[in-house]
């Protein structure tokens, strides 16, 4: 088998790794390109093509995530991971960590720690790889990676929720979620969420956003019902859709692009929490982008006009 053909076997793994150390598919995509280029200039073959590849995308992510965190904290607004239609690596053995480990929350967790911390714990508890090929990868020694997954279990484990619905019960739930909104049913809305559910959404300044976040099943029910008929006013239209292998949806204008995904978190039986991704930097890989702003003042005109 030639470079080409066994670098291509394993991007999939290798863009992976990549987003979930990163939150960004552009970023994972670049580094995943980084190590094509790294790999195909070497003069000498890995031991390990994997171990090889693996290590380089992963000693990439680090440094691209430690610049990425300086400008994550001067982000305008709450500053979520780029969605993500499918996971393109698949392994049976690790279904399940791989699915939880690309949520919304899980890599929202995933910030609070460090790089390296970061790193070690996708490496090690996603992928399942060997303390010995994590060391080679972070550059640090077998006990310091041991120790670095001791501290990034602990900051997980503290963050995760109690209650989990699983994938049938979460689609379920999604369905009449959708339903209620086309219907502008703030009742029936209400009756999906949990009593502290927040609606928040990431434009990092460039689209038209909430000035803040939306608490509570009262709140959020009447501002997803008062909005969401204006949109469809205005031929807005949305198609559920999985996103980091949660229920949601891809929000288009009337031709057909993209103007934000919203992602929901659900848990014991209820909507936790609803995100939606509006900055048009993190949609461009899913198609065309739409315009927000456009979409804004026209959502604007039909509510001046109604009686």
């Amino acid at each position: 088998m030639g470079k080409v053909e066994e670098f291509e076997e394993l991007r999939p793994l290798l863009f992976s790794i990549a987003y979930r150390i990163l939150g960004s598919v552009g970023e994972a995509e670049d580094a995943v390109q980084e190590t094509w280029l790294r790999h195909d200039g070497s003069a000498t073959r890995p031991t390990s093509v994997k171990a090889f590849l693996s290590a380089t995308v992963t000693r990439l992510s680090i440094d691209v995530l430690r610049s990425a965190r300086v400008r994550r904290e001067e982000y305008v607004g709450p500053w979520f991971p780029e969605p993500l239609l499918s996971d393109p690596y698949d392994d049976p053995a690790r279904s399940v960590e791989l699915a939880d480990s690309v949520s919304m929350a899980a890599l929202l967790l995933l910030e609070r720690l460090s790089p390296l911390e970061r790193a070690v714990f996708v490496l090690r508890e996603v992928f399942g790889f060997g303390f010995d090929e994590i060391a080679e990868a972070v550059g640090r020694s077998e006990e310091a990676c041991r120790q670095l997954l001791v501290r990034s279990r602990r900051h997980m484990q503290a963050g995760r929720p109690r209650f989990a619905a699983d994938s049938r019960e979460r689609q379920e739930l999604a369905t009449r979620f959708f339903d209620a909104l086309k219907d502008g049913d703030v009742g029936g809305l209400r009756n999906l969420l949990a009593a502290d559910v927040t609606l928040v959404g990431d434009g990092g300044g460039k689209t038209p956003q909430l000035a803040r976040a939306v608490i509570g099943a009262d709140n959020v029910a009447r501002v997803l019902g008062t909005v969401f008929p204006l949109m469809f006013q205005v031929e807005v239209s949305f198609e559920p859709q999985e996103l980091n292998g949660q229920p949601g949806a891809i929000l288009r204008d009337r031709d057909g692009r993209i103007l934000h995904t919203m992602v929901l978190d659900v848990l014991d039986g209820q909507i936790q929490t609803v995100r939606a991704v509006i900055n048009p930097d993190k949609l461009g890989h899913l198609g065309p982008v739409g315009d927000a702003w456009a979409l804004d003042r026209e959502v604007k005109l039909v509510r001046r006009q109604a009686p």
